[in-house]
């Protein structure tokens, strides 16, 4: 991997730091509203599935080792292995699958796109709620109202924008010569 693709990874993973900031806790719910799945997916769509893992790994780590990036400035192991831990874990396979899918070509279209996020949604929620099940001890249907139901609105928007930004970037780049820098 080059220089200018750690580089870049590093700042997608100050990115996802930054959109984890962007919360909103729920009364009913111990997993709050974030955007860092806006930077998840950003980084699939842009990174690739190497990258773009790494930015995920990096982010997970410096939260686990105390860095206050997880979402409303929390940090630690506990984050990892608490209720809302499963997530962050589907932040992996979640970046790498996306990523996988997208750099299968070099311009995808923007249904492509939409569809590797949402695949990539889906394995977050996927960890989450079996995470979030397990540890809260909720039967399926618990899971799913606090875990999955009520966040499924407005994660597809994010997908949706998100798709679009990644389209859009990619053409900046492309146009002004700086594709090279993603590669």
């Amino acid at each position: 991997m080059t220089l200018s693709k750690l580089t870049i990874s590093a700042l997608f993973t100050a990115l996802i730091a930054v959109m984890a900031q962007i919360a909103v806790p729920l009364p009913f719910s111990p997993v709050p509203l974030t955007g860092q799945v806006i930077g998840v997916m950003l980084a699939g769509a842009l990174l690739g599935s190497r990258a773009g893992s790494l930015a995920v790994i990096a982010y997970l780590l410096l939260g686990a080792a105390g860095a206050p990036v997880f979402s409303m400035g929390r940090s630690g192991f506990y984050m990892l292995s608490g209720p809302t831990g499963g997530y962050l874990w589907g932040f992996i396979p979640a970046v790498y699958i996306a990523g996988l899918i997208l750099e299968k070509t070099e311009t995808p279209s923007i249904y492509r796109t939409a569809a590797a996020m949402l695949t990539a949604l889906g394995l977050i929620y996927l960890c989450g709620a079996l995470q979030l099940g397990l540890i809260m001890r909720y039967n399926l249907w618990q899971t799913m109202l606090t875990g999955v139901i009520p966040f499924l609105p407005l994660d597809l928007i994010k997908v949706f924008i998100t798709a679009f930004l990644a389209g859009q970037i990619k053409k900046s780049l492309v146009l002004n010569r700086l594709d090279h820098i993603l590669k």
